[in-house]
Protein backbone atom coordinates (compact mmCIF):
# COMPACT_ATOMS: atom_id res chain seq x y z
CA UNK A 1 0.00 0.00 0.00
CA UNK A 2 1.08 3.55 -0.68
CA UNK A 3 1.56 5.79 2.37
CA UNK A 4 -0.61 8.84 1.75
CA UNK A 5 -0.04 10.75 5.00
CA UNK A 6 2.32 10.71 7.98
CA UNK A 7 1.65 12.28 11.34
CA UNK A 8 0.60 11.26 14.82
CA UNK A 9 -2.39 10.51 17.02
CA UNK A 10 -2.65 12.82 20.01
CA UNK A 11 -4.84 12.27 23.07
CA UNK A 12 -4.01 13.79 26.41
CA UNK A 13 -0.22 13.82 26.56
CA UNK A 14 0.13 10.63 24.50
CA UNK A 15 1.54 10.97 20.98
CA UNK A 16 1.56 8.00 18.57
CA UNK A 17 3.50 8.37 15.28
CA UNK A 18 1.41 6.78 12.51
CA UNK A 19 1.19 6.28 8.75
CA UNK A 20 -2.10 6.48 6.85
CA UNK A 21 -3.24 4.23 3.98
CA UNK A 22 -6.41 4.36 1.90
CA UNK A 23 -8.66 1.53 3.13
CA UNK A 24 -10.99 1.54 0.13
CA UNK A 25 -10.68 2.02 -3.61
CA UNK A 26 -13.13 2.66 -6.41
CA UNK A 27 -13.50 -0.23 -8.82
CA UNK A 28 -15.27 1.68 -11.57
CA UNK A 29 -14.16 0.86 -15.09
CA UNK A 30 -12.74 4.07 -16.50
CA UNK A 31 -12.71 5.15 -20.14
CA UNK A 32 -10.72 7.68 -22.13
CA UNK A 33 -12.37 9.96 -24.67
CA UNK A 34 -10.90 9.29 -28.14
CA UNK A 35 -11.11 10.88 -31.55
CA UNK A 36 -13.52 8.61 -33.42
CA UNK A 37 -11.51 8.81 -36.65
CA UNK A 38 -8.03 7.82 -35.36
CA UNK A 39 -8.67 6.69 -31.75
CA UNK A 40 -6.22 9.24 -30.33
CA UNK A 41 -6.93 10.27 -26.71
CA UNK A 42 -8.31 13.79 -26.55
CA UNK A 43 -6.55 16.60 -24.68
CA UNK A 44 -8.26 19.15 -22.53
CA UNK A 45 -7.00 22.73 -22.60
CA UNK A 46 -7.80 25.63 -20.29
CA UNK A 47 -9.06 28.58 -22.30
CA UNK A 48 -10.45 32.01 -21.39
CA UNK A 49 -13.72 32.66 -23.27
CA UNK A 50 -13.31 36.44 -22.83
CA UNK A 51 -9.73 36.68 -24.14
CA UNK A 52 -10.33 33.78 -26.53
CA UNK A 53 -6.93 32.19 -25.90
CA UNK A 54 -5.34 29.26 -24.11
CA UNK A 55 -4.17 30.00 -20.55
CA UNK A 56 -0.98 28.71 -18.91
CA UNK A 57 -0.83 27.52 -15.30
CA UNK A 58 1.08 30.68 -14.33
CA UNK A 59 -1.86 32.84 -15.46
CA UNK A 60 -4.42 31.03 -13.32
CA UNK A 61 -5.55 32.32 -9.91
CA UNK A 62 -8.25 31.08 -7.55
CA UNK A 63 -11.29 33.14 -6.74
CA UNK A 64 -14.23 32.78 -4.36
CA UNK A 65 -17.54 33.71 -6.01
CA UNK A 66 -19.41 35.53 -3.22
CA UNK A 67 -22.19 36.49 -5.62
CA UNK A 68 -22.85 35.73 -9.27
CA UNK A 69 -19.97 37.10 -11.36
CA UNK A 70 -18.17 38.72 -8.40
CA UNK A 71 -14.98 37.10 -7.05
CA UNK A 72 -12.53 37.56 -4.19
CA UNK A 73 -9.04 36.52 -5.30
CA UNK A 74 -7.20 34.22 -2.87
CA UNK A 75 -3.44 33.79 -3.40
CA UNK A 76 -0.88 31.40 -1.93
CA UNK A 77 -0.12 33.76 0.98
CA UNK A 78 -3.77 33.62 2.01
CA UNK A 79 -3.77 29.83 1.94
CA UNK A 80 -0.51 29.78 3.95
CA UNK A 81 -2.01 32.16 6.54
CA UNK A 82 -5.07 29.94 6.98
CA UNK A 83 -2.91 26.82 7.16
CA UNK A 84 -0.74 28.34 9.91
CA UNK A 85 -3.75 28.22 12.21
CA UNK A 86 -4.02 24.42 12.07
CA UNK A 87 -1.80 21.41 12.78
CA UNK A 88 -1.67 19.29 9.64
CA UNK A 89 0.45 16.52 11.16
CA UNK A 90 -1.73 15.43 14.06
CA UNK A 91 -4.94 13.47 14.54
CA UNK A 92 -6.20 15.25 17.65
CA UNK A 93 -8.63 13.18 19.71
CA UNK A 94 -11.37 15.34 21.24
CA UNK A 95 -13.77 12.87 22.88
CA UNK A 96 -14.51 9.16 23.24
CA UNK A 97 -18.09 8.11 22.39
CA UNK A 98 -20.17 5.06 21.49
CA UNK A 99 -20.31 4.14 17.79
CA UNK A 100 -24.09 3.68 18.05
CA UNK A 101 -24.45 7.41 18.76
CA UNK A 102 -23.30 8.38 15.26
CA UNK A 103 -25.75 8.10 12.37
CA UNK A 104 -24.17 6.57 9.20
CA UNK A 105 -25.13 9.70 7.22
CA UNK A 106 -22.08 11.42 8.73
CA UNK A 107 -19.50 8.88 7.48
CA UNK A 108 -17.40 9.70 4.42
CA UNK A 109 -14.10 7.86 3.75
CA UNK A 110 -12.07 5.22 5.58
CA UNK A 111 -8.30 5.02 6.06
CA UNK A 112 -6.04 2.42 7.70
CA UNK A 113 -3.55 3.66 10.28
CA UNK A 114 -0.27 1.87 11.01
CA UNK A 115 2.38 2.87 13.55
CA UNK A 116 5.65 4.43 12.46
CA UNK A 117 8.90 2.86 13.67
CA UNK A 118 8.69 4.28 17.19
CA UNK A 119 4.92 4.09 17.65
CA UNK A 120 4.21 0.39 18.04
CA UNK A 121 3.86 0.22 21.83
CA UNK A 122 1.56 3.24 22.15
CA UNK A 123 -0.43 2.10 19.09
CA UNK A 124 -1.07 -1.30 20.67
CA UNK A 125 -2.01 0.35 23.97
CA UNK A 126 -4.61 2.65 22.38
CA UNK A 127 -6.02 -0.18 20.26
CA UNK A 128 -6.42 -2.48 23.28
CA UNK A 129 -7.89 0.26 25.47
CA UNK A 130 -10.47 1.13 22.82
CA UNK A 131 -11.31 -2.56 22.39
CA UNK A 132 -11.76 -3.05 26.12
CA UNK A 133 -13.96 0.02 26.59
CA UNK A 134 -15.92 -0.40 23.35
CA UNK A 135 -15.43 3.30 22.64
CA UNK A 136 -14.48 5.17 19.48
CA UNK A 137 -12.71 8.53 19.34
CA UNK A 138 -13.93 11.78 17.84
CA UNK A 139 -10.97 13.62 16.32
CA UNK A 140 -9.92 16.40 13.99
CA UNK A 141 -7.38 15.92 11.20
CA UNK A 142 -6.15 17.91 8.22
CA UNK A 143 -5.73 15.95 4.98
CA UNK A 144 -4.61 17.74 1.81
CA UNK A 145 -5.24 21.20 3.33
CA UNK A 146 -8.82 20.32 4.38
CA UNK A 147 -9.52 20.06 8.08
CA UNK A 148 -12.17 17.47 8.76
CA UNK A 149 -13.98 15.81 11.62
CA UNK A 150 -13.23 12.10 11.99
CA UNK A 151 -13.64 9.04 14.16
CA UNK A 152 -10.88 6.69 15.21
CA UNK A 153 -11.93 3.11 15.85
CA UNK A 154 -10.67 -0.47 15.84
CA UNK A 155 -11.42 -2.64 12.79
CA UNK A 156 -10.27 -6.23 13.26
CA UNK A 157 -6.65 -5.68 14.33
CA UNK A 158 -6.00 -2.19 12.98
CA UNK A 159 -6.86 1.38 13.91
CA UNK A 160 -8.90 3.07 11.21
CA UNK A 161 -9.74 6.71 10.65
CA UNK A 162 -13.13 7.50 9.16
CA UNK A 163 -13.72 11.07 8.06
CA UNK A 164 -17.06 12.62 8.92
CA UNK A 165 -19.15 15.37 7.45
CA UNK A 166 -19.63 18.34 9.75
CA UNK A 167 -23.25 18.81 10.89
CA UNK A 168 -23.68 21.85 8.62
CA UNK A 169 -22.59 19.72 5.64
CA UNK A 170 -25.56 17.38 6.10
CA UNK A 171 -28.56 18.95 4.43
CA UNK A 172 -31.69 19.22 6.60
CA UNK A 173 -34.54 16.94 5.62
CA UNK A 174 -36.81 19.99 5.51
CA UNK A 175 -35.20 20.78 2.13
CA UNK A 176 -36.37 17.51 0.59
CA UNK A 177 -39.31 18.14 -1.75
CA UNK A 178 -42.24 15.78 -2.03
CA UNK A 179 -41.87 13.86 1.23
CA UNK A 180 -45.19 12.08 1.96
CA UNK A 181 -47.10 13.31 4.95
CA UNK A 182 -47.83 10.94 7.80
CA UNK A 183 -51.05 9.10 7.05
CA UNK A 184 -52.90 6.25 8.72
CA UNK A 185 -51.22 2.93 7.99
CA UNK A 186 -53.26 -0.08 6.89
CA UNK A 187 -52.64 -2.64 9.67
CA UNK A 188 -52.82 -5.64 7.34
CA UNK A 189 -50.31 -4.08 4.94
CA UNK A 190 -48.02 -3.27 7.88
CA UNK A 191 -48.24 -6.87 9.12
CA UNK A 192 -47.24 -8.26 5.72
CA UNK A 193 -44.47 -5.66 5.31
CA UNK A 194 -43.06 -6.68 8.71
CA UNK A 195 -43.10 -10.37 7.71
CA UNK A 196 -41.42 -9.44 4.41
CA UNK A 197 -38.60 -7.72 6.33
CA UNK A 198 -38.26 -10.83 8.52
CA UNK A 199 -37.97 -13.06 5.43
CA UNK A 200 -35.28 -10.81 3.95
CA UNK A 201 -33.31 -10.50 7.21
CA UNK A 202 -29.87 -12.15 7.27
CA UNK A 203 -26.43 -11.69 8.85
CA UNK A 204 -24.32 -9.09 7.06
CA UNK A 205 -21.88 -10.95 4.77
CA UNK A 206 -20.19 -8.29 2.59
CA UNK A 207 -18.48 -10.85 0.36
CA UNK A 208 -21.81 -11.96 -1.12
CA UNK A 209 -22.53 -8.55 -2.66
CA UNK A 210 -21.04 -7.56 -6.00
CA UNK A 211 -21.22 -4.87 -8.65
CA UNK A 212 -23.21 -6.65 -11.39
CA UNK A 213 -22.88 -3.80 -13.87
CA UNK A 214 -19.09 -3.56 -13.50
CA UNK A 215 -18.67 -7.32 -13.86
CA UNK A 216 -20.89 -7.41 -16.96
CA UNK A 217 -19.02 -4.48 -18.50
CA UNK A 218 -15.64 -6.10 -17.75
CA UNK A 219 -16.88 -9.33 -19.38
CA UNK A 220 -17.84 -7.39 -22.51
CA UNK A 221 -14.39 -5.74 -22.60
CA UNK A 222 -12.66 -9.13 -22.21
CA UNK A 223 -14.75 -10.67 -25.00
CA UNK A 224 -14.09 -7.75 -27.36
CA UNK A 225 -10.39 -7.94 -26.54
CA UNK A 226 -10.46 -11.63 -27.47
CA UNK A 227 -12.29 -10.85 -30.73
CA UNK A 228 -15.57 -12.43 -29.66
CA UNK A 229 -18.97 -11.14 -30.68
CA UNK A 230 -21.02 -9.63 -27.87
CA UNK A 231 -24.69 -10.66 -27.89
CA UNK A 232 -27.23 -8.62 -25.98
CA UNK A 233 -30.18 -10.37 -24.34
CA UNK A 234 -33.59 -8.76 -24.97
CA UNK A 235 -34.95 -6.61 -22.19
CA UNK A 236 -37.94 -8.05 -20.37
CA UNK A 237 -40.14 -5.22 -19.07
CA UNK A 238 -40.92 -5.62 -15.36
CA UNK A 239 -44.47 -6.36 -14.31
CA UNK A 240 -46.16 -3.16 -13.20
CA UNK A 241 -47.85 -4.05 -9.92
CA UNK A 242 -50.15 -1.17 -9.04
CA UNK A 243 -51.94 -2.57 -6.01
CA UNK A 244 -49.79 -2.30 -2.85
CA UNK A 245 -51.39 -5.29 -1.12
CA UNK A 246 -50.90 -7.42 -4.23
CA UNK A 247 -47.23 -6.44 -4.38
CA UNK A 248 -46.72 -7.19 -0.68
CA UNK A 249 -48.39 -10.60 -0.87
CA UNK A 250 -46.46 -11.59 -4.01
CA UNK A 251 -43.19 -10.50 -2.42
CA UNK A 252 -43.97 -12.38 0.79
CA UNK A 253 -44.70 -15.55 -1.17
CA UNK A 254 -41.40 -15.38 -3.08
CA UNK A 255 -39.26 -14.53 -0.06
CA UNK A 256 -40.92 -17.22 2.06
CA UNK A 257 -40.00 -19.80 -0.58
CA UNK A 258 -36.43 -18.48 -0.83
CA UNK A 259 -36.02 -18.45 2.94
CA UNK A 260 -37.27 -22.04 3.22
CA UNK A 261 -34.76 -23.11 0.57
CA UNK A 262 -31.88 -21.54 2.49
CA UNK A 263 -32.77 -23.41 5.69
CA UNK A 264 -32.25 -26.89 4.23
CA UNK A 265 -29.64 -28.87 6.14
CA UNK A 266 -26.80 -30.87 4.56
CA UNK A 267 -29.01 -33.95 4.10
CA UNK A 268 -31.54 -31.94 2.13
CA UNK A 269 -34.00 -31.92 5.03
CA UNK A 270 -35.80 -28.68 5.82
CA UNK A 271 -35.38 -27.31 9.30
CA UNK A 272 -38.63 -26.56 11.10
CA UNK A 273 -39.78 -23.00 10.51
CA UNK A 274 -42.60 -21.15 12.23
CA UNK A 275 -45.62 -20.37 10.07
CA UNK A 276 -45.64 -16.78 8.85
CA UNK A 277 -49.01 -16.66 7.11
Amino acid sequence: MHTMWKGSISFGLVNIPIKMFAATEEKDIRFRYLHKECHTPLQYKKTCPTCNKEISEAEIVRGYEYELGHFIIIDEKDFAAAKSEIDDQTISILDFVNLSEIDPIYFDKTYYLAPQDTGGRAYNLLRQAMNDTGKIAIAKVTIRTKQTLAVLRVYKNVLVLETLFYPDEVRPISQIPGLPEETKINEKELEIATKLIDNLSAPFEPQKYKDDYREALQDIINKKKAGQEVKVAPNIPPKNVIDLMEALQASLKVTKKNKAGKTKNKDGEKTKQPSIV
